[in-house]
């Protein structure tokens, strides 16, 4: 008998940003998922900003961290990428990730992020450039 693979995924948040008002927070520690299972990890936010993204993010355990999928605020439908997918409630506050079909290389550290537009404007000014360059 053929036991399933099992992927061990373990959750925790992050949110980009200044301390106005926001906050990121995550229901699952760590959960163990069979292969080729739908797996969906819960995000909740709350933000005083009307406008928003939310990512998701995986962290390998080399280390690597690797973008999975954004959604806009503004976007009234759920952003999709290959077999990730939101499940994004913006009147209730939830972000969800969905995995459609859970693989053995899903495993990983999973963090949900949000960021507000104010926040970036800053990242972007605060860059290093590169000497010579005006």
């Amino acid at each position: 008998m053929l036991l399933a693979r099992l992927l061990e995924v373990v959750i925790t948040s992050v949110w980009l940003g200044s301390s106005i008002a926001q906050r990121v927070t995550q229901g699952q520690r760590a959960m163990l998922v069979q292969e080729k299972e739908a797996v969906t990890l819960d995000c909740r936010y709350d933000t005083s900003d009307s406008r928003y993204s939310l990512f998701w993010y995986k962290q390998l355990s080399s280390g690597a961290m690797i973008f999975l999928i954004r959604q806009d605020s503004y976007n009234k439908q759920n952003a999709t990428e290959d077999r990730y997918s939101f499940n994004f409630q913006k009147a209730n506050n939830f972000a969800n990730l969905v995995i459609s079909t859970a693989q053995l290389e899903d495993s990983a550290l999973y963090f949900c992020a949000l960021s507000e537009p104010t926040v970036r404007s800053v990242w972007e000014e605060g860059v290093a450039k590169p000497q010579g360059s005006a």
